[in-house]
C-alpha cells in the first residue's frame, strides 16, 4: 500500500478547536461591539462583523475541506483587525483586541493543522497518477 492510497487520518481535537475558537470569536465580537466596549455607547454596526465570521460556521461544523480553506484565510482580516485595535485602543477594548487576536491565531493554526493531512493525502495522489 502507498501512501497514495493510505485513508486520510482526521484529527477530532484539532476540528473541536477550529469550532470553538469560531465561536468564541463571533461570540467576542458581537459581545464586544453591542456591550462591552462598542466604539459609539449603546452599539455600534462593527458588530455585523460576528455575522461575517458565522458565514463560514456551517461548512467548519460539517468538516468542508474547502470551507475550512478559505475561512483560514480570510480569519486573517480579524487578527489584522485585533492588531490594529490592540495597539491603538485603550481600556477594556484594548483587553478585547487581544483577544480576538489570541482567537484568531488560534482558529488559524488549528485549522490548518487539521487540513494538513489531506493536503498530503491529495498530492501524494497527483503524484501517484503521473
Amino acid at each position: 500500500m502507498t501512501l497514495a492510497d493510505q485513508p486520510v487520518v482526521e484529527s477530532r481535537a484539532l476540528h473541536v478547536l477550529s469550532v470553538c475558537s469560531l465561536i468564541a470569536l463571533i461570540v467576542l465580537c458581537a459581545a464586544w461591539e453591542l456591550w462591552l466596549a462598542p466604539v459609539r455607547p449603546g452599539g455600534s454596526w462593527l458588530a455585523l462583523k460576528a455575522l461575517l465570521l458565522a458565514w463560514p460556521l456551517p461548512g467548519v461544523l460539517r468538516k468542508n475541506r474547502y470551507t475550512m480553506q478559505w475561512a483560514s484565510m480570510f480569519i486573517l482580516l480579524f487578527f489584522t483587525e485585533g492588531i490594529v485595535r490592540a495597539t491603538s485602543d485603550v481600556g477594556l477594548s484594548r483587553s478585547l483586541a487581544w483577544g480576538e487576536v489570541v482567537l484568531s491565531v488560534v482558529f488559524f493554526t488549528a485549522t490548518i493543522l487539521y487540513l494538513r493531512p489531506f493536503k498530503r493525502a491529495a498530492k501524494a495522489r497527483a503524484g501517484h497518477r503521473s
